[in-house]
């Protein structure tokens, strides 16, 4: 619970900070499907005025690919880490991105096509550099959904498991949403400024866990024990308050 964690509430967003968003469970409420996520029109104002306002410090660092956080968020085109981190744009035009499906992800797509087809409800998601499977449709099915991908993993090389919030990923290896913080941090206009990150899932651990090496802090969205976050907000809807407050 939040109180058994004893996190406060996050103080207000300062002009020295770098704001670093997850997107899905802290930007946007979950969806049935990835792709019928709905995203306040409002929300795209607070972000590009927060933005100016931290001189362009301000990225997605989310599990979706850059194309799908573009498209979402279109006409803003923010700096962002794609997939974990695999994805890297600092400045919100330049972009490290591998456009190549990782060369393990034909076989694991077909034999996580068959498992989904003897389990329905199962959601598989390709990413190019990661697979996802979805279980938020059949959440009977967790248990058995993370077996099969624990059970990919030797088959593979290079590749990590991620679990999240009613999904599991299969990822390449080396890059976290830590890592992609440290790498934006190393950069303009995010560098020399106060990293805090914002997100609800175990992927955003990495993340906080980065911003506070980086002498900044994680807000959590939500609840759970243990969290390398220092302040909590309770969901989306606060997060959204907490954001429009910072527009102003």
């Amino acid at each position: 619970m939040l109180e058994e964690q004893r996190l406060q509430l996050p103080p207000a967003l300062k002009d020295d900070a770098a704001l670093f968003l997850d997107v899905d469970g802290t930007l946007l409420e979950f969806a049935n499907r990835p792709d019928a996520v709905h995203l306040p029109p409002q929300l795209r104002d607070w972000l590009a005025r927060i933005g100016e306002r931290l001189h362009g410090a301000l990225a997605l660092v989310s599990g979706r690919p850059l194309a799908q956080l573009d498209q979402l968020f279109a006409p803003l085109r923010l700096p962002a880490a794609g997939l974990h981190g695999t994805q890297l744009r600092h400045d919100g035009s330049d972009t490290a991105a591998p456009t190549e499906t990782a060369p393990w992800l034909h076989a694991l797509h077909q034999r996580a096509m068959q498992f989904a087809h003897a389990h329905p409800g199962v959601l598989v998601e390709t990413k190019g550099q990661a697979l996802a499977l979805h279980w938020r449709n059949a959440p009977a099915a967790a248990q058995v959904v993370e077996a099969f991908a624990r059970a990919q993993l030797p088959l593979l090389e290079g590749v990590r498991l991620q679990p999240g919030n009613h999904v599991i990923e299969l990822v390449s290896a080396g890059h976290d949403k830590g890592s992609a913080v440290t790498a934006l941090m190393g950069a303009l206009p995010f560098t020399g400024r106060r990293p805090v990150f914002v997100g609800d899932d175990l992927t955003d651990e990495y993340g906080f866990a980065a911003a506070a090496r980086l002498g900044g802090y994680g807000i959590l969205v939500g609840m759970r024990s243990g969290s390398n976050a220092r302040y909590a907000l309770s969901d989306v809807t606060a997060v959204h308050d907490w954001l429009r407050a910072a527009a102003r």
